[in-house]
C-alpha cells in the first residue's frame, strides 16, 4: 500500500439541521493505537444514529470520533501494536466509534471483518452495524430465552437431533 498522506477529506456537520449541513473539511490521517487498523475508507454505511447525529440530537459519546459514520468497508492502511488479526491490504468492513464519513477511519482489529468474495465494497460498507446489531440481539435473546425455559423443556437439550418446536 502506498505511504499514508497526513492529511484527509472528511465530512464534517457544520450545525444541527438536514443534509446541508454535512460538509468536507480536511482533517490529519489518525493513526490507529494498541488493537487498532486504520481502514482506508472505500464505502461507509448511512444509519439512524448518523441522521441523529447530524441533526444534534445523538452526540458522539466520550472520545469517539465526533464525524458520523458507524461502520465502514476498506483496506487496511496500517495496524497498531498489537493487532494481529488483519494486514495492510486486506479488505475489510467493520463497525467503527464514529468516523466512517472520511477516507480512512479507525477499526478494533477484533471486530473487523474480512470482506466476503461475493460482496462489493459498496454492500460490504452497509453491513456491519445492521449484522452484529442482529447477530447480538438474536444470540442474546436466544440465551435469554433458553435461560427462561424449564429444563425438562426437549429444546433445552444439548442433544443435537432435539430442536425446537416450529
Amino acid at each position: 500500500m502506498e505511504k499514508l498522506p497526513a492529511q484527509m477529506t472528511v465530512v464534517g456537520i457544520s450545525k444541527p439541521g438536514g443534509p446541508e449541513v454535512l460538509v468536507p473539511e480536511t482533517r490529519a490521517v489518525p493513526s490507529p493505537g494498541p488493537g487498532e487498523i486504520l481502514i482506508k475508507v472505500k464505502a461507509a454505511g448511512v444509519n439512524r444514529p448518523d441522521v441523529a447525529q447530524r441533526a444534534g440530537s445523538y452526540p458522539p459519546p466520550p472520545g469517539a470520533s465526533d464525524l458520523p459514520g458507524l461502520e465502514v468497508a476498506g483496506e487496511v492502511a496500517a495496524v497498531g501494536p498489537g493487532a494481529t488479526r488483519h494486514k495492510v491490504g486486506d479488505k475489510v468492513m467493520s463497525l467503527v466509534a464514529g468516523g466512517g464519513y472520511a477516507q480512512y477511519a479507525i477499526a478494533q482489529d477484533a471486530q473487523a471483518m474480512a470482506v466476503p468474495p461475493a460482496l462489493s465494497m459498496l454492500e460490504a460498507g452497509a453491513i456491519p452495524e445492521t449484522l452484529m446489531t442482529v447477530w447480538h440481539n438474536v444470540q442474546a435473546r436466544r440465551c435469554w430465552s433458553m435461560a427462561a425455559r424449564p429444563a425438562s423443556a426437549p429444546w433445552r437439550s444439548s442433544s443435537p437431533r432435539r430442536s425446537a418446536p416450529r
